[in-house]
């Protein structure tokens, strides 16, 4: 089986869209409670193929020649899964909590290749 890194992403736009196209909190937390259940039923259906089960992501430093510096990007969370392929492992992916019920934009899937080079 290979591996692969799942990054979830978002924008700040998305997120914001969600709140216009839902004003009530109490309608938001319904929705947050759904998400949840449905992201729970996700992770027992793939159980099996989940290696780590991730988490969110926090703020993002940058470090290069020029130093360290605070930045943004779209990645949300991430999970790790095993699959037989690229693709099997994208369609875990299809219609995933955080897109079809969150206001996340997509999950992006790429595969954990092996280190080159001499290995310990």
């Amino acid at each position: 089986m290979k591996k692969f890194l799942a990054i979830y992403t978002g924008s700040v736009a998305a997120s914001e869209k969600a709140q216009r196209d839902i004003p009530d909190e109490a309608k938001r937390k319904e929705r947050d409670q759904a998400g949840m259940q449905a992201w729970g039923a996700w992770v027992g259906k793939h159980e099996a193929a989940i290696v780590d089960n991730g988490s969110p992501l926090g703020k993002t430093k940058r470090v290069g020649p020029d130093g360290i510096s605070d930045i943004r990007n779209a990645m949300a969370a991430y999970t790790i899964v095993e699959a037989d392929s690229h693709e099997a492992a994208a369609k875990m992916f299809e219609n995933h909590p955080h897109f079809a019920i969150f206001p996340g934009e997509a999950v992006e899937i790429m595969e954990c290749l092996p280190m080159p080079g001499p290995t310990k």
